[in-house]
């Protein structure tokens, strides 16, 4: 699955992107792996005794450069001689030019240049001759006769050069490293191109193996996107030696300082606080000092997310724009017409568009001004001169409340929108993801070359050259109605993540964060004296700063398993990895990530943006056969509003929703639910009275036996005919036991041929109610046989995944 930038740089204890996280303003210098990568690109020194397996060549005759060419390059007569004139032809040109080795009249050709292929010093139309030269200048390069440059070298189409480099080199290191490449579990053509970026840096650098350092690696990677050589651009996203940098450092060839990935060694990480205001280049100093200083004494009490905002809203949106209005502006004693044109610029953005979100600005503005005013108290020396009116008034900010209610409405909209959409785009990811497991079940029971049937559907098991090479080969089919080849691990796997993402967010309301930050000790089990074993999923602070626990209902607990499941069928284990936060710019520590794919053959957790790609894709592919679907996005944070809206709706106390989604002010709760506010009221009162009755005035008194042993006999009064009631303590049962009904109730499976006995029952009562004209009842049995039909569809997607083993440790063995 792509996955987004990452990179490299100090990662805090425990994955999280918290938005008032505490921090030191000046962090001690991080060591280790996740250190700030301090590479700098750049290429090695030429050794002393250049590699020459097949000896010193370079002033060497036309004739026997030729010979030495065809005796190693080619076993048959015939090659022989092609090899001997290509070699010869190439020779003979260069000898035209000044210089006392074949290295010198290279560089005087002006051949070593890009755009300067040497198949072009064939005449008009002779392609043969063509061919020739450009096996010759591989040939050449191979040799160590030249040393071309990066530019030049890609400049000739060299198809089989890791192969003829190889075979002149014979470096063990270097076979070493073609051997770990073929374990990796990527395509042949990944593979191919690993070897080639790694011959191409040994021949341009002049080097072995032993010599290639990671800066020197880095400065190949860094020139050939600077060049766009071979695909590699900035606009691309990538670089060259991706895929071979983890294997080079796996062998031992970087040191263990060294980042781990290519990715992390060309992030820039954190910047600092000058570097942060720097970048919007403000012509006045004094004022740019006072920014700075500011904002790294505001730092202990920011993330790295919000001081970027901040330095954001203040250098680039205020002072910036002050600058840009009186360039003469020396202090923040603002004028009343110089404040009043800032206020307008502010309302529109760079493009034209009108800017949403302008309290942001005046309120850190604001906050600015009266800092100052509060720290000059303290420190006259330091920030009194700097003290002025806060230009911005209360009037500034009197529609503040307004707009706030503008947004949650807005908001409360887009829910309601998503809201019947929910279970369609459910619907498709489970759909997606169980026709894709079962195409690729059948496609494996075959061998390559077979044809096999599924839904009607005939398909053929096809298999390329390179399938045979791979540690786990790919199952690849052709459609025999369309004829379209399908790639059937690779849709399945998609499908698989596509089904996991969306379900774990529906199910459980998590922020994108914190969905990516879900690791394999983030499932808990607590098991209650009566036996009963309660799945708890433990998610790590995001934006709260406080960590919390969630029950998993049946469903969730079913995705998750699933996930563990995948890990373990494919590594025997959950792997550890890394993940990079793109707020925070940092590195996580290395943890049994559940949310993570294969990244240039290494393991690494799913980025932020790959959650919004996973969830994008799915809605794009419903939009083609639902209308309703077309222009809509879903956002991680609809599916947590969706939750949340969900929870109120069924009955379940709005305090209780608030833990669930880790808030912690029952406002900002409210402000999820798309519901009218006397509905939310409603709830919220009645949870009151009803807590008010039932306990006294000491609020947090320690329970006597007989309220703990009503506590305990909720959950076992919670268990009915058809499997266990999901409703939390102190709430009665919404729906008068009528339990089909109810969406807190939970399907065991051994009870779906009960499930049966009961439809077939409802069917006869409709039948004998519509037989006596019993509308009002026909009705009601309606409702009921939909409630039923939904939960025997649940109950049968949940036990299709079968028992899984979650990994737990087991207690040892009393001796």
């Amino acid at each position: 699955m792509p996955g987004s930038k990452v990179g490299d740089s100090l990662r805090m204890k425990g994955p999280t992107t918290n938005y008032i996280r505490r921090h030191d303003a000046n962090p001690g210098a991080p060591v280790g792996n996740f250190a700030p990568t301090a590479l700098t690109p750049a290429p090695p020194p030429l050794p002393a005794r250049p590699p020459r397996s097949l000896g010193d060549l370079s002033t060497a005759s036309v004739e026997e450069v030729a010979e030495a060419a065809a005796q190693h390059f080619s076993a048959h007569v015939s090659y022989k001689w092609k090899t001997r004139k290509g070699m010869s032809d190439l020779l003979q040109h260069l000898a035209q030019f000044p210089g006392n080795t074949w290295q010198e009249r290279w560089e005087a050709s002006g051949l070593n240049e890009r755009g300067r292929p040497v198949g072009g010093l064939a005449e008009e139309g002779n392609k043969l001759q063509r061919n020739r030269l450009n096996a010759a200048a591989g040939h050449a390069f191979a040799m160590r006769l030249i040393r071309p440059d990066l530019l030049s070298f890609r400049s000739n189409p060299l198809w089989n050069y890791p192969r003829w480099f190889r075979d002149v080199a014979k470096d063990p290191r270097l076979e070493e490293f073609c051997a770990r490449l073929e374990k990796m579990p990527v395509s042949g053509a990944r593979r191919g191109k690993a070897r080639f970026d790694v011959c191409c840096a040994l021949t341009v650098f002049g080097i072995d193996l032993k010599d290639l350092t990671p800066e020197a690696l880095l400065h190949y990677a860094v020139e050939s996107r600077t060049h766009g050589l071979a695909g590699e651009s900035r606009a691309s996203g990538t670089f060259a030696a991706t895929l071979a940098w983890p294997v080079l450092h796996e062998m031992g060839q970087f040191p263990a300082s060294a980042p781990k990935t290519l990715r992390a060694a060309v992030t820039r990480g954190q910047l600092s606080v000058e570097e942060v205001v720097d970048r919007h280049e403000l012509r006045n100093q004094a004022v740019r000092d006072l920014l700075v200083d500011y904002i790294r004494r505001r730092s202990a009490d920011l993330d790295y997310s919000t001081l970027r905002g901040l330095a954001h809203h203040l250098a680039k949106l205020f002072w910036k724009r002050i600058e840009e209005i009186n360039p003469e502006q020396a202090d923040l004693r603002l004028s009343e017409e110089t404040f009043t044109q800032w206020k307008e610029k502010l309302l529109v953005k760079a493009d034209g568009s009108p800017r949403l979100d302008v309290d942001g600005p005046l309120m850190s503005v604001r906050a600015l001004y009266l800092d100052l005013h509060t720290w000059a108290v303290a420190e006259p020396e330091r920030w009194a001169i700097w003290v002025a009116p806060c230009p911005v008034r209360d009037a500034d900010l009197r529609w503040f409340h307004l707009r706030r209610r503008r947004l949650q409405e807005r908001m409360a909209n887009r829910t309601r929108d998503r809201q019947p959409l929910l279970p369609i785009l459910s619907q498709h990811v489970n759909d997606t993801w169980h026709q894709a497991r079962a195409l690729l079940e059948v496609a494996e029971s075959v061998t390559p070359g077979e044809d096999f049937t599924l839904d009607g559907t005939a398909w053929l098991r096809v298999a390329i050259k390179e399938d045979a090479k791979h540690g786990r080969p790919p199952v690849r089919a052709v459609n025999r109605l369309t004829g379209k080849l399908v790639r059937i691990t690779q849709e399945e796997n998609l499908a698989f993540w596509q089904w996991a993402v969306v379900e774990t967010l529906r199910l459980a309301g998590l922020r994108a964060e914190e969905l990516a930050e879900l690791s394999h000790l983030s499932v808990r089990q607590y098991q209650r004296s009566s036996g009963e074993v309660v799945a708890l999923l433990v998610i790590s602070p995001s934006k709260s700063d406080r960590e919390r626990v969630v029950p998993m209902s049946a469903e969730l607990f079913h995705v998750i398993a699933q996930i563990i499941r995948r890990h373990r069928n494919e590594h025997g284990t959950v792997p550890v990895c890394v993940r990079y936060d793109l707020h925070e710019k940092v590195w996580s520590d290395e943890l049994p990530y559940l949310f993570q794919t294969v990244h240039s053959g290494t393991q690494r957790g799913m980025s932020g943006t790959t959650v919004w790609r996973v969830i994008r894709r799915a809605c794009k592919a419903l939009a083609v056969t639902n209308p309703q679907f077309d222009g809509v996005k879903f956002a991680p944070h609809d599916f947590r509003r969706l939750f949340a809206t969900e929870l109120v709706n069924n009955g379940l106390p709005i305090h209780i929703g608030a833990a669930l989604l880790g808030h912690l002010d029952i406002r900002t709760t409210r402000g999820y639910v798309a519901v009218f506010d006397e509905d939310v009221i409603s709830h919220y009162q009645q949870f009151l009275a009803r807590r008010r009755s039932a306990r006294p005035q000491e609020e947090y008194r320690k329970p006597t036996t007989e309220e703990w042993d009503d506590f305990q006999e909720h959950f076992d009064k919670r268990r009915v005919e058809l499997g266990s009631c999901g409703r939390p303590y102190g709430t009665p049962c919404a729906h008068e036991h009528a339990c089909i009904r109810c969406p807190m109730l939970s399907i065991n499976p051994k009870m779906l041929p009960r499930l049966d006995e009961l439809e077939e029952d409802l069917v006869a009562r409709r039948k004998r109610a519509v037989e006596e004209g019993w509308q009002g009842e026909i009705e009601g049995l309606d409702l009921t046989l939909t409630f039923l039909r939904g939960k025997r569809e649940q109950t049968r997607r949940v036990e299709r995944g079968g028992p899984v083993n979650l990994g737990f440790p087991s207690p040892r063995p009393s001796p």
